[in-house]
C-alpha cells in the first residue's frame, strides 16, 4: 500500500463512509443520537507480527493479544485479565472464520486457546469452529463465546466483521443477505448466542480493503496491517473496521472506491437492534504499539 497520503483525525471523524452508511440505513437517523453511550476499542499493532517472508509470528501475536486485552480491562497481567472474562467451569466456543483466502489466523486462535487453558478451562471444554457451530457439541452447550475473525470487504454486507461472523449460528444464513445484510444483528438475540459473547476480536493482521463480486480476491488489495482490534462492543469494532478499510482504499487508490454494498448493517445493529455503538465520535480508540501507517 502507498502511504503517501496522511489521514487526519478530522478525516476519521467526518469521513464519507459514516455519512453514507447512516443515510443508506435511514435518512432520518441523526448522527447525534444517543450521545451518552460510548464504547471502547483497543487497536494494537506490531511491525514484527508478519515477517518479510509473509509468515505470522505466533509469539508476537500472543503478546499483542495479551497487551490488548490487558489494556481493555485495565489489568497488567494477562492471566488476571482473562479471569475477568472467563471462568474455569465455562464451556467456551471460539467462533472463527474459515474463508479460504483470508481465514482467522491459526496463530491467533491458538493464542486465545492458550489463555483459556492458562486460566483453568479444560481443553475438552474449548471448541474452535465456524461453519459447523450448529452441530458442534461445544457450541451447543457453550456458556461463553469468543468472537474472532479477519477484517475484510464483503460483497453482500459491505464488510465482513464481528457482527456478520455470527451468521453461521442460523440454519439459513442466506436469508440474512437482503438489504445489504441489515438484519444480521438480529442473530445476536438467538438463544445459542444471546448474552454469551465475552470478547470480540477483529483481526487486522491482514485486511482485504477492496473487492468486487461475491467471491473476489486479489492480493493487491490485501494489506499486511499487522494489527488487532479488541473490545466488547461488536458494533463499535465494525464501525472502526469499516472506517479503516475506507482509509486503506483512499491511501491505495488516491480516492475512496465504493463497495458493492455500503455496510448499513452496522448502523442497523445500533439503531434497530441496540447491539452497540456505531457513531465513530462516541467510540474511544486506544492505540498501542507500532503506529506507522496506522491511518486512524
Amino acid at each position: 500500500m502507498r502511504n503517501d497520503r496522511r489521514i487526519t483525525r478530522r478525516d476519521f471523524l467526518r469521513g464519507t463512509a459514516y455519512t453514507v452508511m447512516a443515510t443508506a440505513l435511514n435518512p432520518s437517523i441523526s448522527v447525534e443520537a444517543n450521545p451518552e453511550k460510548r464504547a471502547k476499542v483497543v487497536l494494537i499493532r506490531d511491525e514484527n507480527a508478519i515477517d518479510p517472508q509473509g509468515n505470522i509470528n505466533p509469539s508476537v501475536v500472543q503478546q499483542m493479544l495479551d497487551m490488548g486485552v490487558c489494556e481493555w480491562l485495565g489489568e497488567k497481567n494477562p492471566i488476571q485479565a482473562w479471569k475477568h472474562l472467563i471462568k474455569p467451569n465455562d464451556i467456551v466456543g471460539i467462533k472463527s472464520n474459515v474463508w479460504p483466502y483470508l481465514p482467522t489466523p491459526e496463530e491467533l486462535e491458538r493464542a486465545i486457546e492458550k489463555r483459556l487453558i492458562d486460566i483453568g478451562v479444560p481443553k475438552k471444554n474449548i471448541g474452535i469452529d465456524d461453519r459447523g457451530v450448529l452441530k458442534n457439541s461445544i457450541f451447543k452447550a457453550s456458556t461463553a463465546l469468543i468472537n474472532v475473525r479477519p477484517l475484510r470487504t464483503h460483497h453482500w454486507s459491505g464488510i465482513g466483521g464481528c457482527i456478520k461472523n455470527y451468521i453461521m449460528f442460523v440454519p439459513t444464513p442466506w436469508l440474512y443477505h437482503g438489504e445489504a445484510c441489515s438484519p444480521l444483528a438480529s442473530i445476536w438475540g438467538k438463544p445459542i448466542v444471546k448474552g454469551k459473547t465475552r470478547l470480540n476480536i477483529l483481526s487486522a493482521l491482514r485486511t482485504q480493503f477492496y473487492n468486487r463480486g461475491a467471491h473476489h480476491f486479489d492480493r493487491r488489495f490485501v494489506s499486511d496491517y499487522k494489527g488487532l482490534l479488541i473490545g466488547k462492543d461488536p458494533v463499535a469494532l465494525d464501525a472502526v473496521g469499516a472506517r479503516l478499510l475506507q482509509l486503506q482504499r483512499t491511501a491505495y487508490f488516491g480516492e475512496d472506491r465504493p463497495l458493492d454494498n455500503p455496510p448499513t448493517h452496522i448502523f442497523a445493529a445500533d439503531e434497530k437492534y441496540h447491539l452497540g455503538v456505531s457513531d465513530l465520535r462516541r467510540i474511544d480508540i486506544v492505540k498501542l504499539g507500532w503506529m506507522e501507517g496506522a491511518l486512524i
